[in-house]
């Protein structure tokens, strides 16, 4: 650690420096994964890693969803050939529904959730309360590790159990929280109720619910800063607010990009699109992996001086697979409408009901209107199966939410 303000000199360093050592390490990283993973090795046949240093390369690889990966894990259990090690040689292994099974190595914080602790104001030796989920799924222990990486004790409160968990913050004096925003709210009442003192509490990571700006004033308020990040059971920590609260800014030791829903392909700088994250941990490679949430990168730099990218957080869910006349409609195939047609600009295909019937409708940004639309209905009915009406609309007038198709059916 470097200073007070800061974990270490790597969230420091200049953006061309941190690019230059993510994508230098990707030949050897992929290299590693495909020899070690007989999953990866599969997944990545025909990709050649000696080129995956240029970005653009990159991004030709083929991403990795979680569909892929639930199908994986039941043809080769426990995690699809995915791991570079035996499931005995593992810290813990976890389950969410699915059922999706997730490895914890024995490397020291092998979830990276120290950094944005320390980015929430978490020191050495202080104590913290724990109210994330410690059965079965990994959040309780990815936020113990980041903890004990810092220095610090950890009351492992788990979910539940309000009382004793009233109990412990009034006796053993915790100095921050990590849990939901809304089970603090919760802790924070019950203490006023049941007379107990939560006063020690000045610091709080959050995640696991939405953090509405009314909420987080309400536990500043309270006496409690709370800043939220950003993570998934397959990646461990991918993105955390600072005390700048301006955007999440993406952890030292992975690739973020942001895609088109349901493709690999970047999309304009500032849009919306699907997050997919390349995460470098030697026992559980993440590739590429589609995590299937929405956001956006943000431009600049935080106010807090870390250099790397910010992205605004969790905006919705890339998945937006809709069925119509009895046939699913995907993203993808929509997105493919505009590689036929590059003369567009956002489209967007509105779902909705006419006379107790399914009927479609393609939006697309146009600026002059001199656009062959029987070209487009045509282009729709290939690529989707389905007829549908085309209407082009002004640049600009689509929002930027990442939404392609938007699925407005009633059936009140």
């Amino acid at each position: 650690m470097t200073d007070d303000r800061h974990y270490d000199a790597l969230e420091t360093r200049d953006p061309a420096e941190r690019h230059s050592a993510l994508y230098g390490a990707l030949p050897a990283f992929v290299s590693m994964a495909k020899e070690k993973a007989p999953g990866w090795a599969d997944h990545l046949k025909g990709v050649e890693a000696d080129d995956l240093s240029d970005p653009t390369v990159f991004q030709q690889v083929p991403v990795l969803r979680k569909g892929d990966l639930l199908a994986r894990q039941k043809t080769l259990p426990p995690f699809g050939g995915f791991t570079t090690a035996p499931a005995g040689s593992m810290g813990r292994l976890f389950m969410s529904p699915g059922p999706i099974f997730d490895p914890e190595g024995r490397g020291h914080d092998w979830w990276r959730v120290g950094r944005a602790l320390y980015a929430a104001g978490v020191r050495r030796g202080q104590i913290l309360h724990n109210s994330f989920a410690y059965h079965l799924t990994p959040a309780g222990h990815m936020f113990e590790s980041g903890a004990h990486a810092i220095g610090c004790a950890v009351i492992p409160a788990g979910i539940g159990n309000t009382e004793m968990q009233l109990q412990a913050i009034n006796d053993l004096r915790p100095d921050g929280y990590a849990g939901t925003p809304d089970y603090l709210k919760v802790l924070l009442d019950g203490a006023e109720t049941a007379g107990k003192d939560a006063s020690s509490l000045k610091k709080g990571l959050v995640s696991g619910a939405a953090l509405p700006a009314s909420l987080r004033r309400e536990l500043a308020e309270r006496g409690v800063d709370v800043v939220q990040c950003y993570g998934t059971a397959d990646l461990g920590i991918v993105a955390y607010e600072s005390e700048a609260q301006d955007g999440m800014i993406v952890d030292e030791q992975v690739i973020v990009e942001i895609v088109k829903p349901g493709t690999g392909d970047p999309v304009a700088a500032g849009d919306v699109g699907e997050v997919v994250v390349t995460s470098f941990n030697a026992d559980y490679p993440m590739i590429r992996f589609a995590t299937g949430d929405l956001s956006a990168f943000m431009g600049g730099t935080s106010p807090c001086g870390r250099t790397n990218v910010r992205i605004k957080g969790w905006m919705g869910r890339a998945d937006q697979a809709t069925k119509v006349r009895g046939m699913f409609v995907r993203p993808e195939q929509v997105v493919e409408i505009s590689k036929r047609h590059p003369e567009l600009g956002r489209l967007r295909l509105v779902v909705s009901r006419s006379d107790e019937r399914d009927t479609m409708v393609l939006k697309a940004e146009h600026s002059d209107g001199a656009v062959d639309t029987t070209a487009l209905e045509e282009s729709l009915q290939s690529l989707c199966k389905l007829r549908g009406a085309v209407e082009l609309v002004s640049p600009g007038s689509l929002p930027n939410d990442g939404v392609i198709i938007a699925d407005e059916r009633s059936y009140e």
